[in-house]
This record gives structure tokens, sequence and C-alpha cells, in this order.
């Protein structure tokens, strides 16, 4: 798999993703909610620039992070677990 492109991101939160991606640093809430797959809880810690992206950020996580890595609160969990295990 060829390294995320994170310009696709509001620059505001690029910085989260990459952490949380490359490092399994645990994101801030919005992130985690988008990465867990739930919906309401990611509009609920929306900013307004979140709000407006959302389709972009989904498309993101979708089409270019490991599947490993979102999906379900699981999967965000074990991606952090696997990443901080060392």
């Amino acid at each position: 798999m060829n390294k995320p492109d994170y310009t696709k991101l509001p620059e505001h939160i690029r910085r989260g993703m990459k952490l949380y991606v490359e490092n399994g640093i645990p994101p801030g809430g919005f992130l985690a909610a988008v990465l867990e797959n739930n919906l309401t809880e990611a509009y609920k810690r929306a900013d307004i620039i979140n709000i407006k992206e959302m389709g972009s950020i989904v498309d993101f996580i979708y089409n270019e992070l490991p599947l490993d890595c979102w999906g379900s609160p699981n999967k965000v969990t074990q991606w952090i677990k696997i990443h901080n295990s060392f």
C-alpha cells in the first residue's frame, strides 16, 4: 500500500490522522468517531470545517488507509495497541 496522501484532508486534522496511522497515537474525539464508523458521534464532535468536508474525510479514509485501522472501535483499539506494543 502506498503512503496516504494527507493533503486530501482539511489541514487542521492532517497531523492527528498521520500520527494515528503511522504511529498508533490515539486520535482526538472527532477523528476517533470517524475512524470507528460512528457517524452520529462524528457529527456531534465536528467543527464547521469538518462538517463541510465530511465526505472528503470519509473518502480519504476509505481510499487511502489500510483496512485494519478503521471501521469499528475494535479495529481502532487494535491499531493503537499494535503500534504501541514495542
